[in-house]
């Protein structure tokens, strides 16, 4: 469950690397950098969401599972 949740952020984080990407190829000298290395930033935040989310996932800890169990359960 989590890690289906955490493709939100990830799709969120990779569609601002591919447009800080494409503004960045428009751009000249520093910005243009700067901008690539903003997009690079963007693509690799977006794969660590999507890492810490199977990790979550796979390990047993996404709280949100423990929540529908509990509810589940009537409580406490």
């Amino acid at each position: 469950m989590c890690f289906l949740m955490s493709f939100m952020p990830a799709t969120f984080w990779a569609v601002v690397g591919y447009v800080v990407l494409f503004l960045s190829t428009k751009a000249e000298g520093g910005v243009k950098t700067f901008g690539q290395f903003l997009a690079i930033w963007a693509l690799m935040i977006s794969g660590f969401i999507l890492l810490a989310g199977a990790y979550v996932s796979m390990t047993g800890l996404c709280t949100m599972e423990m929540l529908a169990q509990c509810w589940n359960s009537g409580g406490a």
